[in-house]
């Protein structure tokens, strides 16, 4: 099985999923929304980061935007510069190499110095960038807006963070001591401190993370896979457990895979937002002082995982999602199963209106509306070719109230044609935080 979450399958998995957005920039009256895109991967010298400034009410861009960027990886910086887009677009070529300082490439306006692009000189940075993988912070400023000599101060400071995949290779030894290289690949940070133990069958590791409520409130996902040797029979159980700083994950956190690689078997570990808040509120009740990182554990287990639940916001309403063939790929027709409940009594609903709706890469690729007669039906759809990658399963006006829930599932971009679509996570309300009892873990 496979895993992660919407957005394109070029540029997924990681924290913002190759894409952050700050939204409700107040700048001089106006409303900002400010998104920062980049590559999973820096593989050749044409990747750009792109940084785009949009006005929330008119949806167009800015004109004459002045940024200031800092970046940073591991509290380092690596550059901080101002930038100027007339349009709003700031695109910067990125071409990491073996220089010993990193290098602008453009032309500078003589108000602030900022660096822009032309045809004859494009913007470009060069030098020991994106050197490892982990977590990248992008602290953006604006400086100027409608006028380029319209300067602003203290317009407050902004942050959006973007991960490069990582992927380190960890040999530990079996129940006969022999070697098994396991590999963990992190969509959001650094994996540390990797072992298996042998009598429990259990893999531990860890991985930096920042607790706060403003690091958490633009972090969408966090995603990390455990690779292993598929002929390693001692860890290869049905399913798996999995904690993150001794609080047990729901079951739909937890995904196998057998289908992207061969030789290997893949376990991923994906946690949306509400989840993580989820985490957090559990371990305050224990203790005040939040720790500065995730602690996972992978344990084997016999048991499965499969339907799966989400419940509304208001918890009056629960659906149970399945799908048919197990295995979905695209050019085969996959009937979603699913049962409108009762949140409190679990009891089918008769009579219950839906809207079904399938995103990918942020847009709709379906949407249709219908009918449970008793609470119980099911929905057909035919992925095409080119519909792989991070996927959203919605409910939406569930019996008329509005009321909505989804699911978060994955083609991985591996597959290529013969992608393999699986349920990652559901996404549960925050207010389970009080009801942790009638959730199935």
């Amino acid at each position: 099985m496979v895993a992660c979450l919407l957005f394109p399958a070029s540029s997924v998995y990681g924290h913002g999923f190759g894409i952050d957005t700050i939204s409700s920039v107040d700048i001089q009256g106006k409303k900002l929304s400010i998104s920062v895109e980049m590559p999973m991967y820096f593989e050749n010298d044409l990747n750009q980061i792109t940084i785009t400034a949009t006005e929330d009410e008119t949806k167009e861009n800015a004109k004459n935007v002045t940024f200031l960027i800092g970046l940073f990886h591991k509290d380092e910086m690596i550059f901080r510069n101002y930038f100027f887009a007339e349009d709003g677009v700031l695109s910067i070529t990125v071409n990491p190499n073996n220089d010993s300082e990193i290098t602008i490439h453009g032309e500078q306006d003589s108000l602030l110095g900022a660096w822009h692009g032309t045809d004859s000189n494009p913007l470009e940075i060069t030098g020991p960038l994106f050197e490892t993988g982990g977590l990248y912070n992008f602290e953006i400023e604006i400086r100027t807006i409608d006028e380029p000599t319209n300067i602003i101060e203290n317009s407050g400071i902004y942050n959006a963070d973007l991960s490069l995949i990582e992927t380190i290779s960890f040999i530990e030894e079996d129940s006969e001591n022999n070697d098994v290289e396991f590999r963990s690949k992190s969509y959001y940070d650094t994996i540390s401190n990797f072992e298996y133990n042998s009598i429990e069958k259990k893999v531990t590791f860890e991985m930096p993370f920042d607790w706060s409520e403003k690091q958490m409130s633009h972090v969408s996902v966090v995603h990390v896979e455990t690779h292993f040797p598929k002929d390693f029979v001692e860890f290869l159980p049905p399913s798996y457990s999995a904690t993150v700083n001794g609080i047990e994950l729901f079951k739909s956190s937890v995904s196998v895979d057998d289908y992207t690689e061969d030789d290997e078997r893949i376990v991923h570990l994906v946690m949306l937002q509400d989840h993580l808040r989820y985490l957090k509120n559990e371990m305050k009740k224990s203790n005040d002082n939040l720790p500065e990182n995730m602690l996972f554990t992978l344990s084997t287990s016999e048991d499965t995982a499969f339907p799966l639940e989400a419940y509304t916001k208001s918890e009056d309403y629960k659906v149970n999602l399945s799908w048919d063939p197990l295995n979905v790929e695209p050019g085969v027709a996959t009937n979603f199963v699913f049962t409108i409940r009762d949140g409190r009594t679990n009891d089918p609903l008769r009579s219950s209106d839906y809207t079904f709706v399938i995103i990918q890469n942020g847009q709709e690729i379906h949407r249709v509306s219908g009918m449970a007669q008793v609470g119980g039906e099911f929905e057909k759809f035919t992925f095409a070719e080119d519909q792989t990658g991070p996927t959203i399963i919605k409910f939406e006006n569930i019996r008329n109230s509005g009321q909505e829930t989804e699911f978060a599932l994955v083609v991985a971009p591996e597959f290529g044609s013969i992608a393999i679509l699986v349920l990652v996570i559901s996404i549960i309300s925050i207010i389970f935080v009080t009801r942790k009892s009638s959730l199935n873990l």
